[in-house]
């Protein structure tokens, strides 16, 4: 995608516009009508119906007033597309803060917005300094001017695009100025950050990816000998589908993989993600709540397939060595609170890929436990830089 046809601010505006229309107003209606009927159909018996002209014209009133709500913001809607369509208004990717609110919507949304609004979709792409950098030779040699025969490609998780990976640069207690592309660099590797539509299914951005990485390896300025991939949470489970597919003789790209890095990926699935569903499903039971819980069905696919994960119909590569790191709130992973909530978000069995079901999808893997830490505090920690310079020396 160019600049020109790029996102605009007002593509945001325009999809905000229909959103608070689907799940602001429409919930509030639905639930403001359920009360009512739950409220008139009591007093209804002791009334003996006298009450039923009122019922009919409250009705009546508070559809007037919401469809009138629905129909304003369905109208600014279209008209803010439409100015977007006409390239008015600054780019959403000019600012950090536009750049976060497209990878937000992205990861809650990011399939339908493929499918309704492509051009708030992100593209899988390789990023430099806030832009798509082409997957040919001059483009990449411009964008990586000190480029080495060892690539170390950053992929980030849900609802979070490249820059994620710069969280705690200015914190003293990360050593200032540091991230995983400073130690990648100082390793002699070079890093290549991704940036993906997180709202995607899993195995479908795995497709993509694999395509982009055959093209990075062939049209890299020398000659790519060591691959590393590098991702956090929902990034890793995109890394692996990646490879999964990458087996025939067009996508020879992952036999030059030598490691693969998660950092509190859930291998096994996040029971967030499967708690949201069962949030869904309860809510959906009473008149009352059941627009709250069409809000938590929005979700995208790539929400969906954080509920399971990736088993072992995905294995590793045989030939790269595997590199996990879980982290939980508590001191030890034993701890009930550590057991319970992992890293908030991910529970360390999950990270390491073990479980009842399944003993463990990376035999021989390294694994890296960190403890305090929440999830985002594995997109940078002194104790992941210590294990890079360990692992990919």
């Amino acid at each position: 995608m160019t600049a020109a046809s790029g996102p605009r601010l007002l593509d945001a505006a325009s999809l905000l516009s229909e959103v608070v229309d689907e799940l602001v107003v429409r919930t509030v209606r639905d639930t403001h009508l359920a009360w009512a009927d739950r409220v008139h159909g009591a007093l209804g018996r002791p009334t003996r119906g006298a009450a039923a002209a009122s019922v009919l014209a409250h009705r009546g009133i508070a559809a007037g007033v919401y469809g009138g709500l629905g129909l304003g913001l369905r109208a600014a809607s279209a008209g803010l597309g439409t100015l977007a369509a006409r390239e008015i208004g600054p780019h959403l990717d000019e600012s950090p803060q536009g750049r976060l609110v497209s990878a937000v919507a992205n990861g809650l949304i990011g399939d339908r917005l493929a499918r309704e609004r492509p051009r708030l979709a992100v593209p899988l792409a390789v990023r430099r300094d806030g832009r798509d950098v082409e997957p040919e030779r001059a483009a990449l040699a411009t964008a990586f001017p000190r480029a080495t025969p060892r690539v170390a490609v950053l992929l980030h998780g849900l609802s979070e695009n490249e820059e994620a990976f710069d969280r705690g640069r200015d914190e003293p207690s990360r050593g200032a100025g540091t991230t995983y592309a400073d130690t990648l660099t100082g390793l002699g590797w070079t890093p290549v950050l991704l940036r993906a539509n997180t709202g995607l299914a899993v195995r479908e951005n795995g497709v993509a990816l694999s395509a982009l990485m055959q093209r990075l390896v062939e049209e890299w300025p020398v000659d790519v000998e060591r691959v590393a991939l590098i991702g956090h949470s929902m990034g890793g489970l995109i890394l692996r589908a990646a490879c999964a597919v990458a087996t025939g003789e067009d996508r020879p790209w992952a036999a030059r993989v030598t490691d693969l890095v998660t950092l509190g990926t859930p291998h096994l699935g996040a029971p967030l993600a499967a708690g949201v569903g069962s949030g869904a499903r309860a809510l959906a039971r009473l008149p009352e709540t059941a627009a709250f819980g069409r809000i938590l069905d929005q979700r995208s696919v790539g929400v969906h397939d954080l509920v399971e994960g990736l088993d072992d119909e995905v294995p590793p590569l045989p030939h790269a060595r595997y590199h996990l790191v879980s982290a939980t709130l508590t001191g030890s992973p034993r701890h009930p609170v550590g057991r319970f909530l992992g890293d908030l978000l991910v529970r360390q069995p999950s990270a390491y890929g073990r479980s009842r079901r399944h003993p463990g999808l990376f035999p021989g893997a390294d694994e890296l436990h960190l403890p305090r830490a929440g999830h985002f505090d594995l997109l940078n920690h002194p104790a992941v830089h210590a294990a890079l310079a360990e692992w990919l020396a």
